[in-house]
């Protein structure tokens, strides 16, 4: 089971290792400016705000969440196939809101599906969610070089195949992990809301989100443009990954060491690091190259932190639903709201103001965690246990 599970991950990740770092450059071979580059990957995230609530809900009444996984990966390959009929603004747009939207379903409903599995030994997720770090850093590093050589055009063919893997390998995913049995109420959705807790999380893991966009969005970009070659492109985002797996590596261990309030602040404070470093020393390679390092903590730990407080506070028939709001408000809401506002910036005020603002960002949820997130009680909540 654990190879099954690895193995989605695997395929998931290697194909946002292909779409993350290389898309936007696409969008610009294309004629595209920056503007509508912030637009377009924008309405990519902006379908996580609405499309995991609803395959959540789905999921989580009627118990087939296997089945929902396996059907969206499908459709989410079938309609970015798409992309090789249209190169129009409007037809991109609506292909990439139509793909987002199915895509969008799989990877929240898996994460309940492996948080269930593991049942009281959820402290191993990252050894099986490093997987996925392994088949992004796969992608990026080979894509690079074949994009360098044989052009952007190439990239489309290489994400259709990668879709098509990931539903190959979600057929692999047991039944029996889903036997159609409804799990128990639990607590009220609303009631739940209304926690100051949930509240809190909930917030800062939007701010952290929007302190990415411009990372997500324009970092290939912006490293093309100070003369970094397509494999070097490649190997800096790799890097970030790999120190993203040596954190997963030690979860085990920094988890019941640490607590999850103090790594929540730590991954906030170097998030605000990262970014400055990119605002001021880009010509640097050395100073990106530890920029990229601190990847390790402003998603690294952040995630597993994150994703293990949700799973404690989204109880019973909750817990596909607040993987699901997870999704939506930080990668979703706040994935899109960085997204669009780096283009704006980028456009009007320039690279080193938008990575300032990034770094405004996640100084803010610092802030708001460090003032609120002990008071509303996520540590008393995610720190049980350990």
């Amino acid at each position: 089971m654990y190879l099954r599970l690895s193995g989605f991950y695997l395929c998931y990740f290697a194909a946002l290792g292909a779409l993350l770092p290389y898309w936007a450059l696409y969008l610009r071979v294309q004629g595209f400016d920056a503007r509508a580059i912030g637009e377009l990957m924008a309405l990519m995230m902006a379908t996580k705000i609405v499309a995991p609530n609803v395959w959540g809900w789905l999921a989580d009444h009627s118990g087939r969440r296997v089945a929902i996984i396996q059907a969206a990966s499908l459709a989410a390959a079938v309609c970015f196939a798409a992309v090789l009929l249209v190169s129009s603004y409007a037809g991109l747009a609506a292909v990439m809101v139509a793909f987002s939207f199915f895509w969008n379903a799989a990877l929240p409903q898996f994460e309940a599906v492996t948080m269930n599995y593991l049942g009281n030994e959820t402290h191993r997720y990252s050894a099986i969610r490093l997987w996925g770090s392994l088949g992004f850093i796969l992608s990026v590093v080979a894509l690079g070089p074949l994009l360098d050589r044989y052009g952007a055009n190439l990239l489309p063919p290489v994400l259709i195949f990668l879709f098509s893997l990931i539903w190959l390998f979600s057929l692999g995913v047991p039944a029996r992990l889903d036997d159609g049995t409804r799990p128990p109420p639990g607590e009220p959705l609303l009631r739940v809301l209304r926690r100051p807790a949930v509240a809190a999380l909930l917030f800062v893991c939007f701010l952290m989100q929007l302190s990415h966009g411009p990372y997500y969005t324009f970092f290939s970009i912006y490293l093309d443009d100070h003369g970094y070659s397509g494999g070097l492109i490649g190997i800096l985002w790799a890097w970030g990954v790999v120190a993203e797996i040596g954190v997963f590596l030690l979860m085990h261990r920094l988890l019941p060491g640490f607590g999850l309030r103090r790594l929540l602040l730590a991954s906030f404070g170097l998030a605000t690091l990262r970014w400055l470093l990119l605002a001021f020393f880009v010509s640097h390679p050395l100073v990106v190259l530890l920029a990229q390092t601190l990847h390790a903590a402003s998603f690294g730990v952040y995630h597993a932190v994150a994703i293990t407080l949700i799973h404690r506070l989204f109880t019973g028939r909750n817990q596909g639903r607040g993987q699901a709001l997870y999704s939506s408000v930080s990668f979703g809401a706040g994935g899109a709201v960085g997204s669009l506002g780096a283009g704006y910036l980028w456009e009007g005020s320039g690279a080193a103001a938008t990575f300032l603002a990034a770094a405004l960002a996640s100084a803010l949820a610092l802030v708001v965690a460090a003032r609120l997130v002990d008071g509303a009680g996520v540590a008393t909540a995610g720190e049980r246990g350990y």
